[in-house]
Protein backbone atom coordinates (compact mmCIF):
# COMPACT_ATOMS: atom_id res chain seq x y z
CA UNK A 1 0.00 0.00 0.00
CA UNK A 2 1.34 3.80 -0.85
CA UNK A 3 2.45 5.54 2.04
CA UNK A 4 0.65 8.66 3.16
CA UNK A 5 1.71 11.77 2.03
CA UNK A 6 3.85 14.23 4.23
CA UNK A 7 4.08 17.42 4.65
CA UNK A 8 7.27 19.07 4.02
CA UNK A 9 9.23 20.24 7.39
CA UNK A 10 13.13 19.48 6.84
CA UNK A 11 15.44 19.75 3.55
CA UNK A 12 19.00 18.33 2.28
CA UNK A 13 20.65 19.98 -0.37
CA UNK A 14 23.28 18.11 -1.44
CA UNK A 15 25.86 19.59 -3.13
CA UNK A 16 27.09 23.63 -2.37
CA UNK A 17 28.13 24.24 -5.78
CA UNK A 18 26.39 27.50 -7.69
CA UNK A 19 23.27 25.19 -7.98
CA UNK A 20 22.96 23.66 -4.75
CA UNK A 21 23.49 26.90 -2.93
CA UNK A 22 21.53 28.68 -4.42
CA UNK A 23 18.82 25.52 -3.80
CA UNK A 24 19.87 26.14 -0.30
CA UNK A 25 19.04 29.72 -0.47
CA UNK A 26 15.69 29.29 -1.65
CA UNK A 27 14.90 26.58 0.76
CA UNK A 28 15.63 28.64 3.86
CA UNK A 29 13.92 31.55 2.71
CA UNK A 30 10.58 29.25 2.27
CA UNK A 31 10.83 28.55 5.87
CA UNK A 32 12.34 24.93 5.46
CA UNK A 33 15.07 23.76 8.03
CA UNK A 34 17.49 23.26 5.19
CA UNK A 35 20.98 21.07 5.91
CA UNK A 36 23.79 21.54 2.95
CA UNK A 37 25.89 18.94 2.26
CA UNK A 38 29.30 19.12 0.73
CA UNK A 39 32.38 17.05 1.32
CA UNK A 40 34.95 19.99 0.95
CA UNK A 41 34.47 22.65 3.73
CA UNK A 42 35.66 25.35 2.17
CA UNK A 43 33.19 24.75 -0.92
CA UNK A 44 30.54 25.16 2.61
CA UNK A 45 32.07 28.48 3.61
CA UNK A 46 31.82 29.77 0.05
CA UNK A 47 28.08 28.88 -0.24
CA UNK A 48 27.30 30.27 3.26
CA UNK A 49 29.29 33.69 2.30
CA UNK A 50 27.40 33.91 -1.20
CA UNK A 51 24.00 32.95 0.14
CA UNK A 52 24.52 35.88 2.86
CA UNK A 53 25.21 38.45 0.02
CA UNK A 54 22.61 37.14 -1.99
CA UNK A 55 20.33 37.63 0.80
CA UNK A 56 21.69 40.97 1.41
CA UNK A 57 21.59 41.82 -1.82
CA UNK A 58 18.22 41.44 -1.41
CA UNK A 59 16.73 43.11 1.17
CA UNK A 60 18.98 46.18 -0.41
CA UNK A 61 16.52 45.75 -3.11
CA UNK A 62 13.80 45.89 -1.22
CA UNK A 63 12.66 42.02 -2.04
CA UNK A 64 13.73 40.92 1.25
CA UNK A 65 12.83 41.89 4.74
CA UNK A 66 15.74 42.02 6.91
CA UNK A 67 13.99 39.57 9.58
CA UNK A 68 12.77 36.85 7.13
CA UNK A 69 16.82 37.09 5.65
CA UNK A 70 17.92 36.57 9.42
CA UNK A 71 15.29 33.19 10.03
CA UNK A 72 16.67 31.87 6.84
CA UNK A 73 20.34 31.95 7.91
CA UNK A 74 19.32 30.24 11.19
CA UNK A 75 17.53 27.91 9.33
CA UNK A 76 20.60 26.84 7.37
CA UNK A 77 22.93 24.07 8.61
CA UNK A 78 25.95 23.13 7.02
CA UNK A 79 27.60 19.65 7.34
CA UNK A 80 30.28 17.62 5.87
CA UNK A 81 28.21 14.23 7.10
CA UNK A 82 26.27 12.62 4.63
CA UNK A 83 24.11 10.58 6.91
CA UNK A 84 24.13 13.59 9.08
CA UNK A 85 22.48 15.77 6.82
CA UNK A 86 19.94 13.25 5.34
CA UNK A 87 18.83 11.68 8.90
CA UNK A 88 16.01 13.91 9.10
CA UNK A 89 15.12 15.03 5.66
CA UNK A 90 11.94 15.33 4.75
CA UNK A 91 13.06 15.80 0.88
CA UNK A 92 16.54 15.27 -0.35
CA UNK A 93 17.84 17.53 -3.16
CA UNK A 94 21.02 16.40 -4.95
CA UNK A 95 22.63 19.01 -6.65
CA UNK A 96 26.11 17.14 -7.22
CA UNK A 97 28.04 17.41 -10.87
CA UNK A 98 26.35 16.57 -13.70
CA UNK A 99 27.57 12.83 -14.00
CA UNK A 100 25.42 9.92 -13.75
CA UNK A 101 27.53 7.41 -11.80
CA UNK A 102 28.21 9.79 -9.16
CA UNK A 103 24.59 10.75 -9.22
CA UNK A 104 23.65 6.83 -8.42
CA UNK A 105 26.29 6.58 -6.23
CA UNK A 106 25.06 9.29 -4.23
CA UNK A 107 21.51 8.52 -3.86
CA UNK A 108 22.35 4.74 -3.15
CA UNK A 109 24.40 6.57 0.09
CA UNK A 110 21.25 8.58 0.84
CA UNK A 111 18.97 5.58 1.39
CA UNK A 112 21.15 4.33 3.51
CA UNK A 113 20.49 6.95 5.97
CA UNK A 114 17.64 9.02 5.26
CA UNK A 115 14.03 8.41 6.87
CA UNK A 116 11.95 5.40 4.83
CA UNK A 117 9.33 8.56 4.28
CA UNK A 118 11.31 11.02 2.57
CA UNK A 119 10.98 12.21 -1.07
CA UNK A 120 14.18 12.01 -3.10
CA UNK A 121 14.94 14.57 -5.92
CA UNK A 122 17.40 15.38 -8.11
CA UNK A 123 18.38 18.73 -9.73
CA UNK A 124 20.02 17.16 -13.38
CA UNK A 125 18.98 19.33 -16.18
CA UNK A 126 19.13 16.29 -18.69
CA UNK A 127 20.18 12.64 -16.84
CA UNK A 128 17.36 10.11 -16.40
CA UNK A 129 15.34 10.24 -13.67
CA UNK A 130 14.36 7.13 -13.63
CA UNK A 131 17.70 5.28 -13.70
CA UNK A 132 18.51 7.60 -10.40
CA UNK A 133 15.41 6.17 -9.17
CA UNK A 134 15.93 2.95 -10.06
CA UNK A 135 19.26 2.97 -7.61
CA UNK A 136 17.02 3.43 -4.40
CA UNK A 137 14.28 1.74 -2.23
CA UNK A 138 11.76 4.22 -3.42
CA UNK A 139 11.40 4.85 -6.89
CA UNK A 140 7.84 6.03 -6.31
CA UNK A 141 8.76 8.98 -4.22
CA UNK A 142 11.39 9.59 -6.63
CA UNK A 143 11.62 12.87 -9.02
CA UNK A 144 14.00 15.30 -10.99
CA UNK A 145 13.84 18.75 -9.82
CA UNK A 146 15.48 21.15 -12.63
CA UNK A 147 15.98 24.90 -11.03
CA UNK A 148 17.59 27.46 -12.70
CA UNK A 149 20.64 29.60 -12.26
CA UNK A 150 21.12 31.86 -10.14
CA UNK A 151 18.66 30.08 -8.42
CA UNK A 152 17.06 32.45 -5.72
CA UNK A 153 15.99 35.14 -9.05
CA UNK A 154 14.85 32.68 -11.89
CA UNK A 155 11.20 31.72 -11.38
CA UNK A 156 11.60 28.28 -13.50
CA UNK A 157 10.81 24.67 -11.69
CA UNK A 158 11.10 21.48 -14.24
CA UNK A 159 9.38 18.92 -12.37
CA UNK A 160 10.00 15.98 -13.87
CA UNK A 161 8.12 12.45 -13.82
CA UNK A 162 10.35 9.11 -13.59
CA UNK A 163 8.68 6.21 -14.98
CA UNK A 164 7.40 5.51 -11.18
CA UNK A 165 6.85 8.18 -9.73
CA UNK A 166 3.48 8.63 -8.51
CA UNK A 167 0.62 11.59 -8.66
CA UNK A 168 1.42 12.26 -4.77
CA UNK A 169 4.99 12.42 -5.29
CA UNK A 170 4.65 15.28 -7.90
CA UNK A 171 1.97 17.37 -6.09
CA UNK A 172 3.95 17.62 -3.12
CA UNK A 173 7.08 18.43 -4.63
CA UNK A 174 5.08 20.96 -6.55
CA UNK A 175 4.39 22.25 -3.74
CA UNK A 176 7.50 22.32 -2.32
CA UNK A 177 8.42 24.32 -5.48
CA UNK A 178 5.57 26.82 -5.12
CA UNK A 179 6.93 27.51 -1.33
CA UNK A 180 10.17 28.68 -2.96
CA UNK A 181 8.90 31.04 -5.29
CA UNK A 182 8.75 29.04 -8.53
CA UNK A 183 6.30 28.41 -10.85
CA UNK A 184 6.38 24.62 -11.70
CA UNK A 185 6.06 22.85 -15.01
CA UNK A 186 5.67 19.07 -15.21
CA UNK A 187 7.33 17.67 -18.00
CA UNK A 188 7.51 13.65 -18.61
CA UNK A 189 11.12 12.49 -18.70
CA UNK A 190 13.15 12.68 -21.85
CA UNK A 191 16.68 13.64 -22.37
CA UNK A 192 17.10 16.91 -21.98
CA UNK A 193 13.54 17.95 -20.32
CA UNK A 194 12.14 20.94 -22.34
CA UNK A 195 14.25 24.14 -21.59
CA UNK A 196 18.14 22.01 -21.57
CA UNK A 197 16.98 20.22 -25.11
CA UNK A 198 16.40 23.65 -26.40
CA UNK A 199 19.02 25.93 -24.97
CA UNK A 200 21.64 23.30 -26.09
CA UNK A 201 20.50 23.60 -29.23
CA UNK A 202 20.73 27.12 -29.79
CA UNK A 203 23.66 27.11 -27.74
CA UNK A 204 25.40 24.53 -29.99
CA UNK A 205 24.73 26.59 -33.18
CA UNK A 206 26.10 29.70 -31.84
CA UNK A 207 29.33 28.36 -31.67
CA UNK A 208 28.92 26.81 -34.81
CA UNK A 209 28.30 30.42 -36.27
CA UNK A 210 31.29 31.60 -34.25
CA UNK A 211 33.84 29.14 -35.49
CA UNK A 212 32.54 29.45 -39.57
CA UNK A 213 32.89 33.76 -38.63
CA UNK A 214 28.84 34.31 -39.58
CA UNK A 215 29.36 37.19 -36.74
CA UNK A 216 31.72 37.77 -33.44
CA UNK A 217 30.04 36.39 -30.19
CA UNK A 218 29.35 39.84 -28.94
CA UNK A 219 27.05 40.44 -31.76
CA UNK A 220 25.27 36.78 -31.89
CA UNK A 221 24.20 37.62 -28.28
CA UNK A 222 23.23 41.24 -29.17
CA UNK A 223 20.90 39.79 -31.93
CA UNK A 224 19.45 37.03 -29.70
CA UNK A 225 18.43 39.42 -27.23
CA UNK A 226 17.56 42.44 -28.99
CA UNK A 227 15.81 40.59 -32.05
CA UNK A 228 14.56 37.53 -30.18
CA UNK A 229 14.39 38.95 -26.95
CA UNK A 230 16.51 36.69 -24.92
CA UNK A 231 17.30 38.47 -21.87
CA UNK A 232 21.08 37.00 -22.33
CA UNK A 233 23.09 35.91 -25.34
CA UNK A 234 24.23 32.23 -26.47
CA UNK A 235 27.38 32.64 -24.97
CA UNK A 236 26.60 35.05 -21.95
CA UNK A 237 24.49 31.52 -20.86
CA UNK A 238 26.71 29.42 -21.40
CA UNK A 239 29.58 31.13 -19.63
CA UNK A 240 27.11 31.72 -16.80
CA UNK A 241 26.27 27.85 -17.03
CA UNK A 242 29.59 26.22 -17.67
CA UNK A 243 30.95 25.38 -21.02
CA UNK A 244 31.63 21.59 -19.43
CA UNK A 245 28.36 21.80 -17.72
CA UNK A 246 27.06 22.03 -21.67
CA UNK A 247 29.42 20.23 -23.34
CA UNK A 248 28.40 16.93 -20.87
CA UNK A 249 24.78 17.42 -21.52
CA UNK A 250 25.16 18.08 -25.62
CA UNK A 251 27.26 14.60 -25.45
CA UNK A 252 24.47 12.88 -23.23
CA UNK A 253 21.86 14.26 -25.89
CA UNK A 254 23.81 13.00 -28.83
CA UNK A 255 24.28 10.16 -27.48
CA UNK A 256 20.26 9.53 -27.02
CA UNK A 257 18.70 12.18 -29.97
CA UNK A 258 21.39 11.71 -32.40
CA UNK A 259 23.62 13.96 -34.54
CA UNK A 260 21.02 16.77 -34.10
CA UNK A 261 22.93 17.27 -31.01
CA UNK A 262 26.65 16.32 -31.97
CA UNK A 263 28.71 19.49 -29.99
CA UNK A 264 30.58 21.79 -31.77
CA UNK A 265 34.59 20.72 -32.18
CA UNK A 266 34.74 24.53 -30.79
CA UNK A 267 33.29 23.90 -27.52
CA UNK A 268 34.82 20.76 -27.53
CA UNK A 269 38.60 22.81 -27.86
CA UNK A 270 37.47 25.75 -25.34
CA UNK A 271 36.70 23.05 -22.28
CA UNK A 272 40.20 21.15 -23.41
CA UNK A 273 41.95 24.61 -23.08
CA UNK A 274 40.35 25.23 -19.39
CA UNK A 275 37.73 27.74 -20.98
CA UNK A 276 35.00 26.73 -18.43
CA UNK A 277 33.35 29.94 -17.96
CA UNK A 278 32.50 32.40 -15.02
CA UNK A 279 33.71 29.82 -12.40
CA UNK A 280 37.28 30.13 -13.97
CA UNK A 281 37.25 33.60 -15.19
CA UNK A 282 37.36 32.30 -18.85
CA UNK A 283 35.09 31.03 -21.33
CA UNK A 284 33.69 32.37 -24.21
CA UNK A 285 34.86 35.77 -22.82
CA UNK A 286 36.85 37.03 -19.54
CA UNK A 287 36.06 38.06 -15.90
CA UNK A 288 37.50 39.07 -12.83
CA UNK A 289 36.87 37.74 -9.87
CA UNK A 290 34.03 39.51 -8.81
CA UNK A 291 32.06 37.68 -12.21
CA UNK A 292 32.49 41.14 -14.25
CA UNK A 293 33.14 41.09 -17.71
CA UNK A 294 36.27 42.29 -19.11
CA UNK A 295 36.07 44.57 -22.09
Amino acid sequence: MAEPERRIETVAVLGAGTMGLGIAHVSALAGYGTALFDVEEAALDRALSTIGANLDKGIQLGKVEAATADEARRRLRPTSDLAEAVRKADLVIEAVPENIALKVATFRSVVEFCPRHAYLASNTSGLSVTEMAAATDRPERFAGMHFFNPVHVMKLLELVRGLDTTAGTLAVLAEVGARMGKTVVTVNESPGFVTSRINALIGNEAFRMLETGVASAEDIDRALKLGLNHPMGPFELVDLVGLDVRLSILQFLHRTLGDTYRPSPLLERYVQAGRLGRKVGRGVYEYDRDGRRRS
